[in-house]
């Protein structure tokens, strides 16, 4: 339907009532007749009003490139037109016969005696409708006007068609007149025909007389004496029997008791599309549709002779002929036309459920074929005209909700009506349907240019002249060439086919034969022609041809084609292809026998007496001969291959030859086909053949297709978001054409020094380039650029059409389903690629459960869509659920309706049952289904999944509910209740100056729908015992038994996994986007910033980015100058503050140091809590914070709400505060650490003001990796153990839960700086276990970095091993490049002194660091960066490859002054260390030549400096102290001394590296290391071994 309120039927109606809904009174009521067609007649007053303007309106509207958007607004403007004026008649009594485009008719059936005062009542009608509808203003700037026109007298009816679809039609005289009027009239006016003239009381009409005995023009009506307009309305009312009084239906026919023999009459007269939908109780608003059709108008005009009667059997054979030849190929005959003698069948291809391939060559054909009949057959014709065009149109319900008629509304149909005017007497086509047809050209003929009314640019015009026999044989081609750029993907199995066949044809020499099978798109004429390239590379003699459908028709087409190009006649020009082929046919075939080519090669070599007496099969029988001898002399000399192309386009003759071919002659035959369920008896013959082999071809998996798609545009990484093209080949190579030519990606080099960025706007490149890219390039080289590719930041997907050639195919295959699973997939295309069943069958009115999973496993039988896995799901366990959303009482009472016998209730518990979530298998057909959607229902539909997912838009179960940023709704509480319920209204916007109608409300979750925080203990949930815990082992003990209690089993975690990251893709995201959709901007960015704080929770940085960029756009351009800022948006102060928050971390992660410190500072400013930017601010600050902070804690409020929101923004502050010293800590400079010590301390005070145990533990686990990251050994201490001390507080939720993994891997974290080895692997293992089942990915990996160091500090090479492949695991799903650097520094560490234990090897190391080191994402990371280059100096000194080693050392040097002592930063300062101590060593032989000379003194600061930054990491001060010890002494001794004689040599196995200069196998230090551990360790190992298992 164009509009959800204007035309909507209640699906509650009876089929009876919805089928007289569309037709008119004069059919319900009719008679029943005997024999159609049967000529009636009756009395009556006919209304025709025309929509001037409408045509031209269309025309600017095509102008445009936003075709299906403008269409949208332009069937929004007209059914909203057309339905006032349809109520209007109805009012009056009138009987809409039918609404055809920009023209309405109606009619007022009565006596003879009854004429005169229907006239006047009809007058009357025409006047109100002027007066009020006479002139429609567009924003546009093109206004819609009526003419209207009158006639009476006597009507003519007729119903023709056949026994499945018929046609009521109105003719006669007086029809002709009020078409007449209609013509005469211009806009604004209404116009009398001369017979309603004379029938009418003229007394009572003011007219002016436009032509004598024709028309007369109709000002007003007088008002004379006595009349009484009501009371002649009342008189008039007993003449129309069918009137409805009652307000609410305005007619009787939509009341009528069941009729079985009615309702079998009424069905014959609705296309049986429509009839399926009904049956189905599909809502009228549901079945309009936005797609691509061909129209077909035939126009038949009559000699003026033919008496009425006549003329009716003349159409009745017409519409039989019409009807029976469109509707094979799925095309209908809408509407039939009348006018004098003339009579207009406008026919579609393409209405839901009937759309086909090749849909404008079937439309070509039926046209030529209709006008042929109608010339040959049709007496009394006097011209037949037929137009043809092509293009996108509504296809729907226009009008009131008590009559409306199913039509097709489009410039295209605009267009094919000016085209019978234009080209009087032919068959004409459009430049579109000629193109789309790809038909041969011949069968065209160009048409002159006409102008055409209200059309600017109708394009150029074609003839169509049928098939025609011009060239009987094609020319040599294939459809693909061989994609020179990259290799053919994952086809290694169906090469392989071919290669066996090849094998068996040269050995055994028999004939073989090779068919692939797939689908459209799957990549078979690629395949084909990577054939034909490897078998021309071996000298094979290929014979390629493509065929098309319309080569189906010709006999013996494919192999005459074949056998040309054999000869070599197929490229030659005409007047020599007789020479040679007598040259080809010399020596093989006999002279006499040479004219039997004449006809099949358009030749004339002279007729010989021998083929002269040869019947035609004869002669067929030795034409087939003749190829045989020919191609078997051929395959003698050199291998032969036919190569053949969509070969389900074959003629059965040639299936036949081929069949004997086979058989007798040794050729190898390749063929692709798309089916073969549909092929002739000879081919099924010859697949059934011994030495025929069908290879089915599947799609390309996943990673191929991206891996094509990379390849398709130069690039080694793509967005996520434009992941949408599965399986299929030719999806992907349009879809990626699609996108470099409407220029909406923005392509980087990966290679490239990024710089930092100054401006958030500014970072979508950087955003992707600090994703893991996994494709390698199409032809790898050394030198090759490196590039990835993203979505310009003015650019939304979502606002991106599908290309026109996939929208088709997916189109065709949507028609191809029942209707109950097309409109299945349509309402799942709105909410989104992942979909819950709940939710798709809340969209399904009328749908029980029974019936929508019967659906959904038929679908998913097809594999139109799959079950998600488990991890998928929504929570499978019950989860409370606030009733979050409040909307107006019509909604509230529209679910009530709706959801009668419905599982899933609002504000009560969830109970989802897994599997319950499906997701698309095609992603393409979703978003074909979706554009198919007219934009106000889709909006219906968007509002309606929005208000059922708000209640699920939290925390899941397992985190007790709550929102993504804490406390989110309570802080926002303030703006919702200042702004009212007005706020969160939606208004449809017509486009023209009709009122707006206001929709239903979405509104923000409020406090009290919030969820009841748990603020004590349960009785399941106790808290630890009220002792602090003193030690660490205390608190892994007490975890342990904690733990142990909640199982019966030891260790097990019983609580339910975290279900966040399902809720964030099933909820969350689809959310926001229906939250655009519907235009509720400040919903769609609550639930932006929500999706943002989720994305960072489950550690996916780029989707964080991507969903705050989308925020970004809602608010719109910062400005210049901050006084000028004003957002699109009204946020609240706190919504901002957290935007920038958000904003911050994502630029932390992204290495844009400078922009996080400046949204974070912007954060803490919009928060009230000011950060000082000079050395004087942070003096006085530190102050302040010291010695006044603690005498200004304010007492909390007694009010819970007031208390929460308070809470939200402490800790939105605590966490701005955290990323500040987090900032400030990567920059080691003294101003920097001033920076850095008062946000953590300012972090601490804040900690103190919060009620929440789990929030202070955090934030001094977090002040105790500072503490030691700064090197206060104190400080450090401290806050561990207070944090210890406060987790015994904690009651054992989620987020308690969390704060303890956090303190354990702090605790892990410290045993090994301090070198307690086998506790810190202990506490990890603990870590780990909590971390995972948390789903903390970026925890669990910080976890993993600590175990392996601890691990290969004890020399456990195993264990390293095993924790390698589980932080690998980890990290390259979300192609993290932090994370990865970590990685591959460990297994560069490995590598050199894991004594053979391998993880990866140096080159994949190496290749990751080339291309990611200059990323800002590392180059933020000194103390990571210093480890690895350091490492690589260290690996190429090993094998004596110096100047490299040179490279990476002068780029570790570069660094050691910007790190810090973390465990990171103090590893890697250890390598450079050895690095700077080797090439010491080294320097007097000479190898640095290019490197000035290093003295003893320098290397001895280095040592200095070490000591005092890294005092918080003694673990490895044992080791530096000895390699300070061998420098000191060769300084002191002062001569050239064997480098075997140190003692840093004595270190090294066996001395081999500085004797030899080839090995490097001696483990630097690591058996010193057994002497630094702590005397404690005394626990037994197996401990360790048992958290391995």
């Amino acid at each position: 339907m164009a509009t959800g309120e204007r035309v909507g039927s209640s699906p509650q109606w009876p089929v009876e009532a919805r089928l007289a809904a569309l037709l008119p009174d004069l059919l319900i009521f009719r008679k029943p007749r005997e024999s159609e067609p049967e000529l009636t007649t009756a009395q009556g007053v006919l209304l025709g009003i025309h929509v001037t303007g409408f045509t031209a309106l269309m025309d600017r509207f095509s102008q445009t490139c936003k075709s299906e958007h403008d269409m949208d607004k332009l069937v929004h403007i007209f059914s909203y037109y057309i339905s006032d004026i349809v109520e209007h008649v109805l009012c009056f009594g009138g009987d809409i016969l039918n609404i055809t485009g920009s023209m309405l008719l109606a009619l007022w059936t009565v006596e003879q005696n009854q004429l005169s005062d229907i006239i006047t009542l009809v007058a009357k009608c025409s006047l109100e409708i002027q007066e009020k509808f006479g002139i429609y203003h567009t924003r546009e700037g093109q206004d819609l006007q009526l003419k209207i026109g009158l006639s009476a007298g006597r009507i003519s009816q007729v119903v023709v068609g056949n026994e499945q679809r018929q046609h009521l039609l109105v003719i006669g005289r007086d029809v002709d007149d009020v078409q007449l009027a209609q013509h005469l009239a211009r806009a604004n006016e209404i116009v009398l025909s001369w017979n309603c003239w004379k029938l009418c009381e003229q007394y009572m009409f003011e007219v002016e007389i436009m032509r004598e005995d024709e028309a007369v023009k109709l000002r007003d009506m007088r008002t004379i004496g006595p009349f009484d307009f009501d009371e002649h309305f009342d008189k008039c009312l007993d003449y129309l029997p069918y009137y409805r009084t009652n307000a609410d239906t305005l007619r009787t026919a939509l009341e009528l008791d069941p009729d079985s023999a009615l309702e079998k009459t009424l069905r014959k007269h609705i296309m049986k599309n429509l009839l399926k939908k009904i049956d189905e109780g599909q809502a009228i608003e549901y079945i309009s549709e936005f797609r691509t059709m061909t129209m077909v108008l035939v126009s038949l005009e009559f000699h003026k002779t033919a008496w009425m009667l006549h003329f009716c059997h003349l159409i009745q054979e017409a519409v039989s002929y019409i009807s029976t030849v469109i509707e094979t190929v799925g095309g209908q005959l809408i509407r039939i036309l009348t006018f004098e003698k003339s009579c207009m069948f406008f026919c579609v291809f393409g209405l839901p459920g009937d759309k086909k391939p090749d849909e404008c060559a079937h439309a070509l054909d039926c046209s030529f074929s209709i006008f042929s009949f109608c010339w040959e057959n049709l007496a009394e014709i006097k011209l037949v005209s037929i137009s043809v065009t092509n293009g996108p149109v509504f296809c729907g319900m226009v009008g009131a909700v008590a009559r409306h008629e199913y039509t097709v509304i489009g410039p295209k149909v605009s267009l094919v009506a000016r085209m019978i005017t234009a080209y009087p007497g032919l068959v004409s086509c459009d430049e579109v349907t000629y193109l789309k047809s790809k038909l041969p050209a011949y069968n065209f003929k160009k048409l002159p240019e006409k102008m055409m009314k209200n059309i600017s640019n109708p394009g150029q015009m074609y003839e169509y002249l049928g098939h025609r026999r011009c060239i009987m044989f094609g020319k040599r081609h294939l459809a693909r060439e061989r994609n020179k750029n990259y290799p053919l993907l994952d086809r290694e199995k169906e090469l392989e086919a071919f290669r066996m066949a090849q094998e068996g044809c040269l050995h055994e020499k028999k004939g073989q034969a090779v068919l692939y099978e797939g689908g459209k798109g799957y990549g078979k004429s690629q395949l084909l022609a990577e054939i034909n390239f490897l078998v021309q590379k071996e000298g094979h003699r290929v014979l390629p041809l493509k065929l098309k459908e319309a080569d189906s028709k010709q006999c013996f087409y494919a192999i005459q084609t074949l056998m040309a190009i054999f000869f070599e006649i197929d490229m030659c020009p005409a007047c020599y292809r007789q020479e040679c082929l007598h040259k080809q046919l010399h020596g093989m075939v006999e002279e006499p026998l040479h004219c039997l080519f004449n006809d099949l090669f358009f030749v004339k070599f002279p007729l010989s007496f021998k083929v002269s007496h040869m019947d035609d099969l004869s002669r067929q029988r030795k034409i087939k001969a003749c190829f045989f001898q020919v191609l078997q002399e051929a395959v003698r000399e050199t291998p032969l291959i036919f190569l053949i192309d969509e070969a389900q386009h074959m003629d059965a003759a040639s299936w036949e030859f081929l069949g004997t071919l086979l058989s007798s002659v040794p050729i190898i035959i390749v063929m692709t086909l798309t089916s073969t369920f549909n092929l002739c008896s000879w081919a099924q013959h010859f697949l059934q053949s011994p030495q025929a082999v069908l290879v089915p071809i599947s799609k390309l998996a996943v990673n191929s297709l991206l891996r094509m798609a990379c390849w398709e545009l130069k690039v080694v990484s793509i967005p996520q978001e434009l992941q949408m093209c599965f399986g299929n080949p030719l999806y992907c190579e349009v879809l990626c054409q699609d996108l470099l030519s409407k220029d909406v990606l923005l392509f980087c080099d990966l290679q490239k020094e990024e710089e930092e960025n100054s401006k958030w706007e500014t970072l979508s490149a950087n955003a992707m380039k600090s994703t893991m890219y996994s494709i390698s390039p199409a032809s790898p080289g050394e030198d090759q650029e490196l590039h990835v590719c993203t979505v310009k930041d003015n650019v939304t997907l979502d606002s991106v059409l599908l290309p026109p050639l996939l929208k088709e195919i997916a189109v065709n295959q949507l028609d191809q389903l029942t209707p109950e699973e097309q409109l299945l997939i349509k309402c799942a295309a709105v909410i989104g690629h992942s979909f819950h069943i709940d939710l798709l069958q809340h969209l399904l009115p009328g749908w029980d459960r029974h019936k929508l999973l019967k659906v959904l496993g038929a679908l998913v039988d097809t594999h139109v869509f799959h079950w998600c896995k488990k991890s998928q799901e929504l929570p499978a366990k019950p989860v409370f659920v606030p009733p979050s959303i409040k909307i107006i009482e019509q909604t509230k009472e529209k679910k009530k309706k709706s959801d009668a016998g419905y599982p899933l209730k609002l504000g009560e518990e969830l109970s989802l049952q897994q599997p319950e979530v499906l997701e698309f298998g095609v992603p393409l057909l979703r978003e074909a289904a979706r554009e198919l959607w007219p934009k106000a229902q889709q909006i219906a539909l968007h509002l309606e999944c929005a208000c059922f997912l708000q209640d699920w838009a939290c925390r899941c179960g397992s985190c007790h509910g709550g929102d993504f940023v804490p406390f989110h709704r309570f802080a926002i509480c303030s703006t919702k209740s200042s702004s009212g319920t007005s706020r969160f209204c939606s208004y449809k916007n017509t486009g023209s100056v009709l009122t707006p109608v206001i929709t239903d409300k979405l509104q923000l979750p409020s406090p009290e729908d919030s969820f009841q925080f748990q603020t004590k203990p349960s009785r399941s949930h106790e808290a630890f015992p009220s002792r602090h815990c003193r030690t660490e082992e205390e608190f892994l003990d007490q975890v342990n038994r904690k733990l142990a209690q909640s199982s019966p089993e030891k260790d097990v975690l019983t609580w339910k996994p975290c279900q966040c990251e399902e809720i964030l893709k099933l909820v969350l995201s689809p959310l926001t986007q229906h939250c655009l959709v519907i235009g509720e901007t400040t919903c769609a960015f609550y639930y932006l910033l929500e999706a943002a704080a989720a994305s960072l929770d489950l550690a996916d940085n780029y989707m964080a980015f991507f969903y705050l960029k989308k925020a970004s756009g809602l608010l719109g351009r910062p400005s210049a100058f901050s006084f000028f800022k004003k957002h699109k948006v009204k946020i609240s102060q706190f919504e901002e503050a957290t935007f920038c928050s958000l904003r911050s971390e994502v630029c932390f992660n992204m290495g844009q140091i400078t922009v996080a410190k400046k949204l974070a500072r912007q954060a803490l400013r919009l928060l009230k809590r000011n950060f000082p930017w000079t050395w004087f601010g942070v003096l006085f600050q530190t102050l302040l914070e010291k010695y006044w902070h603690s005498c200004s804690l304010d007492q909390p409020p007694d009010n819970t709400s007031e208390n929460k929101k308070k809470l939200a923004v402490l800790l939105q502050k605590a966490h701005c505060l955290s990323l500040l010293w987090q900032l400030y800590n990567v920059e080691a400079t003294g101003s920097s650490r001033r920076f850095a010590c008062l946000a953590a301390l300012m972090q601490k005070n804040s900690a103190e003001e919060f009620a929440n145990e789990a929030q202070v533990v955090s934030t001094y686990v977090a002040l105790s990796q500072f503490s030691q990251n700064m090197g206060d050994w104190e400080k450090w201490l401290h806050c561990e153990q207070m944090a210890i001390q406060k987790s015994s507080l904690c009651w054992f939720s989620r987020e308690g839960l969390l704060a303890t993994a956090q303190l354990m891997q702090a605790l892990a974290y410290t045993k090994l700086c301090l070198g307690r080895l086998d506790f810190s692997i202990r506490l990890g293992f603990k870590a780990q276990e909590i971390s995972r089942y948390l789903r903390k990915p970026s925890l669990e990996n910080l976890v993993l970095s600590v175990l392996f160091r601890s691990a290969f500090l004890k020399k456990r090479f195993d264990l390293c091993i095993h924790v390698l492949e589980t932080q690998w695991a980890l990290i390259s799903q979300g192609h993290d490049v932090l994370g990865l650097a970590c990685f591959y520094s460990a297994c560069l560490d490995l590598l050199l002194y894991g004594k053979g234990w391998l993880c990866r090897p140096f080159g994949e190391c190496l290749h990751f660091i080339q291309h990611y080191e200059h990323s800002c994402v590392l180059t933020s990371q000194s103390n990571v960066m210093l480890g690895v280059h350091s490492s690589l100096a260290m690996w190429f000194a090993r094998h004596s490859q110096w100047n490299p080693f040179v490279h990476h050392f002068s780029k570790a040097r570069q660094l050691v002054k910007r790190t810090n002592a973390s465990l990171f930063g103090s590893h890697g300062f250890v390598r450079f260390l050895e690095c700077h101590v080797l090439m010491l060593q080294k320097m007097p032989e000479g190898v640095f030549v290019h490197m000035p000379p290093e003295t003893h003194s320098q290397t001895l600061k280095y040592f200095q400096e070490f000591f005092s930054r890294c005092v918080t990491c003694p673990v490895y001060h044992q080791w530096v102290s000895e390699l300070k010890d061998s420098v000191m002494r060769e300084c002191g001794k002062r001569e050239s001394l064997s480098l075997t004689d140190t003692c840093f040599t004595r270190i090294w196995i066996e001395g081999q590296f500085l004797e030899e200069n080839n090995s490097f196998e001696a483990n630097l230090g690591v058996q010193r290391f057994d002497r630094v551990a702590d005397a404690k360790e005394t626990k037994d190992e197996e401990e360790i071994q048992e958290c391995t298992c």
